[in-house]
């Protein structure tokens, strides 16, 4: 597919537990990665989409340009540690961006074990998806 829209590129495939990563290598890698990964998101959304109208049980093939999305989804997770470290000191929730639901899942599985700070979303928030970082109510001793 990427051949026929004129990438020259290489693609190596990486199997793991939640199924297939396709790392990419070009040197026309900001082209193919678009705006804030906008491209790259639609390319991913579309092979999917492709082999799922094929096999109804495929598992999801994730699409990365470059380690970049390795990349983007450390620092995101790097980052709300540092503000759930503020969080820890003040005891006052932080309400984080509105993101995308893979973003979100990012926020939500780098504390799912921490044992001070959780993460809460709102159930009906449809228009707005935002996570709250709060300190956890832990149980008097």
């Amino acid at each position: 597919m990427l051949g026929l829209l004129g990438f020259v590129c290489e693609i190596k495939e990486s199997h793991f537990d939640h199924g297939l990563t396709l790392q990419v290598y070009t040197s026309q890698k900001d082209r193919l990665i678009g705006r804030n990964g906008e491209l790259l998101d639609d390319l991913q959304l579309l092979l999917n989409r492709i082999l799922q109208a094929k096999d109804k049980d495929m598992r999801r093939v994730q699409v990365d340009v470059e380690h970049w999305r390795e990349i983007r989804d450390d620092a995101l997770a790097q980052r709300v540690r540092l503000l759930a470290e503020g969080v820890r000191s003040t005891g006052r929730s932080y309400q984080l961006e509105p993101m995308n639901a893979y973003e979100r899942r990012i926020v939500h599985n780098a504390f799912k074990d921490d044992s001070e700070i959780m993460t809460w979303s709102p159930p009906d928030d449809a228009r707005l998806k935002r996570i709250t970082l709060r300190k956890r109510n832990l149980p008097s001793e």
